[in-house]
């Protein structure tokens, strides 16, 4: 067995799976590499009773639980509060908050039919919600709905019974039904409306076209801007804030298109007085049929490296 060839098959599963219980990329990243060291040393004691995958799941699931032992629930704006209403009172950054990232699409080298079949699992709404969860209830959901494990598998790997899994499963469902929103409210138009309808948001953004985004968002809206902790509710809301904040007119920025979260996703970019383009957000939105639900509009550029992008473009 070559045992580098196999770490490599099932790292980007790996990662996705860290990133489900961590909620950050560069955590799950470290997470997957503390699994591979502890495969590495404990091979010589590994039996072969369940397959590789199976085991390095097994040692990743407990290295996010150890991690999440010493750390702080990530949060998106809308977990801290009520909305903000004027788009000129944004609160500054808030350093003692631990923030939920994006997932950047190009780090599962999975099969695209597992992406497909594991998408619902790891939309940014989805991710905020497990976060509600205690770590190892968090643990028995994603290991059995999203990684199909048996429930006699979880209760080995967490040292409990079955019993005990399933009653923690129960709950889990419950939290998310409370917390999450509807399967049917994720339902996105067929792909040529879904990209068209994109294609036209982004266009419209770029030029600042008020009257094309009210076109294009749906009437309860959200706009979110970690690590920014005001956020907004509702069209007419959303609308005053970029009103305010879009400076008018041709060739202000770029939206250039990516992937996060199993979903189309625009990297932001804005014109310099060096007359190049820098780094400014990666914005996930939530499409639905009716039209733009939510956004998230992530204000970090270090972020950018890890879609592929360079933190700075040159003039379009």
């Amino acid at each position: 067995m070559n045992l580098e060839d196999e770490f490599a098959r099932h790292r980007g599963e790996l990662i996705a799976h860290c990133y489900r219980m961590l909620a950050s990329r560069h955590d799950a990243e470290d997470a997957v590499q503390e699994t591979y060291l502890r495969a590495w040393r404990g091979f010589a004691e590994f039996e072969q009773r369940s397959s590789i995958k199976t085991w390095l799941y097994r040692i990743a699931t407990r290295v996010c639980l150890n991690a999440l032992k010493h750390s702080s629930r990530r949060m998106v704006p809308s977990a801290l509060g009520a909305p903000g209403t004027d788009p000129d009172d944004l609160e500054s950054p808030a350093a003692e908050v631990t923030w939920l990232e994006p997932f950047p699409d190009l780090l599962s080298n999975a099969d695209p039919a597992l992406v497909v079949e594991t998408r619902q699992s790891l939309r940014l709404a989805m991710i905020a919600a497990l976060q509600h969860l205690p770590p190892r209830r968090r643990a028995v959901l994603i290991l059995r709905d999203v990684v199909s494990w048996r429930a006699s598998e979880v209760a080995n790997l967490l040292g409990t019974t079955t019993a005990a899994v399933n009653s923690s499963l129960q709950r889990a469902r419950a939290e998310l039904a409370r917390l999450a929103p509807e399967e049917d409210q994720f339902a996105e138009p067929d792909e040529p409306a879904r990209r068209a309808l994109l294609d036209r948001y982004a266009q419209a953004f770029e030029q600042a076209d008020m009257a094309a985004l009210e076109s294009l968002l749906t009437q309860d809206t959200r706009w979110e801007m970690p690590p920014i902790p005001t956020w907004f509710d509702g069209r007419a809301s959303v609308l005053r804030l970029l009103a305010a904040k879009l400076r008018p007119g041709p060739g202000q920025r770029i939206l250039v298109e990516t992937s996060a979260n199993g979903q189309l996703a625009f990297a932001m970019y804005v014109h310099g007085r060096d007359d190049a383009f820098h780094a400014h957000a990666i914005q996930v939105p939530t499409v639905t049929k009716a039209g733009i639900s939510a956004v998230l509009a992530f204000h970090r550029a270090d972020l950018f490296p890890s879609f592929g992008l360079p933190i700075v473009r040159g003039a379009a």
